[in-house]
């Protein structure tokens, strides 16, 4: 091929002269439509390969008034709580031949505009909201005419859309009562400011009350961040309020918190407990060997696809709301309390 046909595009015209057929006949087999012969099949998709042929989605969309795309707004792209709940977007997704785009809405959107503006330039199929997005009249009026779910998030109501999330009060009440079962009374939480972090908070209350624990209560709040939960802990301790345990709303505040422990020598698990939220890549590394409760992200994950696919047959189906139970993985930070609070119990 000379230079100037390296730098057009084959076309499905091309495909068709190569292969010795008709274009409509390669439509059909880029279809996998099952009425074309077995020859006439492999001597277009041999023309396919021979050509680098890739089919345009745009024409493909005009075509058939789907793009085959689900855009999926995410919160904060570092937080890796999100990577198991892809996994099991994508396993569903995926095997109906769905492709994934992500967005971050602080990188996604122009000055002024919607973050869910690029995706509805896209005309995505369908939409994934997660995390801590906030609603706006684009997104409202988005999630009316387009098929979406929303994963995680508690503040943000949209007219049409399914929710699935984590059962994040079950969640923090398990981190709690495993504290409480090995003798901890002096429970510290660090909080911060999101939906499903005021709920493991309010949790957090109600399991320290109805154990009688109300006068070590200590909610800290923080901004999620490693260097906040190392500082959180960091005051308590520097301030000789040290508490016996420390129940964190994510793995990161977990991970500063365990950070803060260390840098004054002070022993996880045997002189302090630390549980985190989410079950990241991060509790699971050997060298910390964080406990922390499950939110079953993967599994959210899946039947938020599977929410998504019905509503998309069904754009009118009622909408539904489901919580699935999380789980408490116990690992290394977690031990029987070492020293009696304050009180002598």
């Amino acid at each position: 091929m000379n230079s100037q046909g390296a730098a057009r595009r084959p076309t499905i015209e091309d495909v068709a002269r190569e292969a010795g057929v008709s274009r409509a006949l390669v439509s059909l087999v880029l279809r996998g439509s099952p009425k074309v012969s077995e020859p006439k099949r492999q001597a277009v998709a041999d023309a396919v390969a021979a050509l680098d042929y890739r089919p345009s989605n745009a024409a493909r969309s005009l075509a058939s008034g789907r793009t085959r795309i689900v855009g999926v707004l995410l919160d904060d792209l570092a937080n890796p709580w999100f990577v198991d709940l892809l996994d099991g977007l994508q396993s569903v997704l995926g095997e109906r031949n769905l492709r994934m785009v992500l967005g971050d809405p602080r990188y996604l959107a122009r000055p002024g505009e919607s973050p869910v503006s690029p995706f509805m330039e896209m005309r995505v199929d369908g939409l994934v909201i997660a995390g801590e997005i906030r609603a706006d009249d684009d997104l409202t009026r988005a999630a009316t005419h387009t098929p979406a779910v929303v994963v995680g998030a508690r503040a943000l109501e949209l007219p049409a859309a399914d929710r699935v999330s984590n059962d994040d009060a079950d969640g923090a009440r398990q981190a709690v009562e495993h504290l409480i079962g090995l003798g901890h009374r002096d429970i510290a939480f660090l909080t911060a400011p999101t939906g499903p972090a005021a709920v493991r908070a309010a949790s957090y209350r109600e399991t320290m009350e109805r154990h009688g624990l109300q006068e070590y209560i200590r909610v800290l709040q923080t901004d999620m961040t490693e260097q906040a939960g190392y500082e959180a802990l960091g005051r308590l301790i520097d301030g000789g309020k040290s508490p016996t345990a420390v129940f964190a709303t994510n793995d990161i505040l977990a991970v500063g918190a365990l950070a803060a422990a260390n840098a004054r020598s002070i022993d996880v698990p045997g002189e302090l407990s630390i549980v985190g939220y989410d079950n990241t890549y991060l509790a699971a590394m050997g060298h910390l060997s964080l406990s922390t409760v499950d939110p079953v992200s993967r599994d959210v994950g899946v039947r938020a696809a599977h929410l998504l696919l019905d509503r998309m047959a069904e754009p009118a189906r009622p909408q539904r709301n489901e919580r699935l139970k999380p789980r408490l993985v116990v690992r290394k930070t977690t031990a029987p309390a070492a020293r009696p609070s304050a009180d002598g119990d």
